[in-house]
């Protein structure tokens, strides 16, 4: 009998520790502050009004590509709750937005907040707290930093990688030209100006012949591009957020002035600066994108811009997909679910960080065929390509390869 009794404790034991490795399996849940069974919590600054309002759009969109994942059940069973507060492009306000995300909304982490200016106002503050400022709006070479700001990430490419390939087109097809640069007079500004010199190299100094700043408070750039023509300036670069983008068009053909005209990527929607500007005033000028143009034929039967149209018919009606920001905020809400579906149910602020540090050749919708996300844990710069493209009629027209801006690349 005793034996039968000890095979029945043994079985007895072995379902208690079945039981127990089950629930112990169960409860590997992990949440920070701003995660739960039931919801995620996204924090989220935008300028929906101020210098930069054209950009405020890029929170619509995300908003709405959110409500597209809940109806559809959530990740993992969880919904989305997306708090999107204005900063009106104002650092101190992207400060006390912030602060509030995190102290009284007790998100899990913010998300795509937008510009250089406000991003480098919170960035030592996120890092102390340890929440994760993923996935930046801005180009700034800054936000890929890993060892110094281990909770920073940048999303689209380095305004510097950008310069560079612009430096690289102006030596092959004008190299004894002179160059003028209206730039914005801030970290934004200067990265871009640096990635352009670094790229020219030591052919900076005798190529660009003027430098013009402006500050975002002013009414308008006019001035500044008056004194580049008078510098006898033949490539003109124009490195501008939409509205100063759209009036420094608009100045060039009221001028009848004809340089080599080069547009930054982030000045460069046709829907909020060309068509504003004018089409007629918009010919021939050179910028470099990594996102489809949506308004563009040659994508009238990509699968990508088939499910874009859908989100927008379906949840976005408002948006104007010939808006580039209404693409971009598509496609960075799509990179963030990727990373929050990797998180499975470990929703850490480090895991979030973990998992957005290992993206390997991700392909979303509205990138450009050849340009993949890719990150590792030294590596916080998700897109690092770009292609050339002229606006031709009404519309964006690529050519060249595709390049990659990074140094060495």
């Amino acid at each position: 009998m005793s034996a039968i009794y000890s095979r029945i404790a043994i079985a007895s034991a072995a379902v208690a520790l079945l039981a127990a490795t089950s629930t112990g399996a169960l409860a590997q849940k992990k949440y920070d502050p701003g995660a739960s069974d039931t919801e995620i919590k996204i924090g989220n600054i935008m300028p929906y009004s101020g210098p930069a309002s054209a950009y405020g759009v890029i929170g619509k969109t995300e908003q709405a590509y959110f409500n597209k994942i809940n109806a559809e059940g959530g990740i993992n069973g969880r919904k989305i709750n997306f708090i999107s507060y204005d900063d009106a492009y104002s650092p101190p306000k992207a400060v006390e937005q912030a602060r509030k995300l995190v102290e009284s909304d007790e998100v899990l982490l913010i998300f795509n907040s937008l510009g250089t200016p406000s991003n480098s106002a919170i960035q030592k503050y996120m890092n102390s707290k340890k929440v994760p400022q993923l996935f930046v709006a801005t180009g700034a070479t800054k936000w890929n930093d890993p060892k110094e700001f281990p909770w920073t990430m940048g999303w689209q490419p380095s305004y510097q990688s950008e310069g560079r390939i612009y430096a690289k087109y102006m030596m092959k097809e004008k190299p004894n030209g002179k160059i003028g640069i209206l730039y914005q007079n801030d970290d934004y500004g200067k990265d871009y100006l640096k990635g352009i010199k670094d790229g020219l190299g030591a052919k900076a100094a005798t190529m660009i012949v003027a430098e013009e700043p402006y500050e975002t408070s002013v009414p308008t750039v006019d001035s500044q591009i008056v004194a580049l023509k008078s510098k006898g300036v033949d490539i003109f670069i124009s490195i501008t957020t939409p509205k100063f983008a759209a009036q420094s068009i608009k100045k060039v053909a009221e001028l009848q002035w004809k340089p080599m005209f080069i547009l930054n990527n982030v000045g460069a929607s046709t829907g909020t600066v060309m068509k504003p500007a004018g089409f007629e005033n918009s010919q021939g000028i050179i910028s470099a994108a990594y996102a489809k143009d949506a308004t563009d034929p040659q994508w009238k039967d990509d699968p990508g811009i088939k499910n874009f149209d859908a989100f927008l018919a379906k949840y976005f009606p408002d948006g104007n997909r010939a808006d580039g920001s209404v693409m971009v905020g598509y496609d960075v809400a799509q990179t963030l679910v990727h990373v929050l579906k990797a998180c499975g149910d470990n929703l850490t602020r480090e895991n979030v960080m973990k998992q957005a540090a290992s993206i390997k050749n991700l392909q979303i919708d509205g990138l450009l065929p050849g340009i993949k996300i890719n990150t590792s844990a030294t590596n916080f710069a998700p897109i690092s390509q770009l292609q050339l493209q002229k606006f031709e009629g009404d519309r964006w027209v690529l050519f060249g390869d595709v390049m990659s801006g990074e140094v060495g690349g």
